[in-house]
């Protein structure tokens, strides 16, 4: 693999498009995950193992925890991101355990500073809509690098897209990079958030933008 994206979840987007157990989505983006490109599955026999991570436990929830399973407060949903991708980044040494990897993930969660950054460019939960153009320049201009800005298209009747996950790319020596594919490199779409029959696929720039503060 070539990258890491780092990618942050807006809670109430993904509740909105599950009608799974979402009990006051937090307010914040929180992660989804750090995934290496074009690899999953690395290493099967690599099992997740909670008590490695048990020093990060309290910032895991609060940073990290399983929005669609709220009140269960369980590891599944960490324990799919180990197996899935952890396994594909350990073959980074700063990522090789479970406790670096997801330490890690966290580290870079609060280097990015996502919540701050959209409130300093004055862009928050409203129940106006947003150009995505102008989503896209704040966070350019603040990271000097382009994330992935993905959406839920509109549903039938609405005309606005709806802001769900934001992801910043990094190399693997962990600095910021555009997400777009460099010369050379394939970019497959990845859709990683597949929940019932809708999904988030990469925001058009024309349509307006909802940012929503309650599912």
């Amino acid at each position: 693999w070539k990258k890491l994206y780092l990618a942050h979840h807006w809670p109430v987007t993904v509740c909105k498009m599950s009608a799974n157990d979402c009990q006051d989505p937090p307010e914040y983006w929180t992660i989804h995950g750090l995934w290496p490109d074009k690899t999953e599955e690395c290493n099967r026999t690599w099992h997740f193992n909670v008590t490695e991570i048990k020093d990060l436990i309290s910032d895991m929830r609060h940073y990290w925890p399983d929005v669609l399973h709220s009140s269960l407060n369980r590891t599944h949903f960490w324990k799919h991101e180990w197996e899935k991708h952890g396994t594909c980044a350990a073959t980074l040494q700063v990522l090789n355990s479970q406790k670096k990897y997801f330490g890690k993930a966290l580290e870079l969660y609060q280097h990015v500073d996502l919540n701050s950054c959209l409130l300093k460019a004055g862009i928050k939960p409203s129940s106006s809509y947003y150009q995505m153009s102008a989503i896209k320049e704040a966070l350019t201009r603040f990271y000097g690098v382009t994330p992935k800005i993905q959406c839920l298209p509109p549903e039938e009747g609405e005309k606005a897209q709806t802001i769900g996950q934001i992801e910043f790319c990094f190399t693997k020596e962990l600095q910021l990079r555009n997400c777009t594919a460099l010369k050379g490199e394939s970019n497959p779409m990845r859709a990683d958030l597949k929940l019932g029959s809708e999904e988030l696929s990469v925001c058009s720039d024309t349509l307006p933008t909802y940012y929503p503060s309650q599912v």
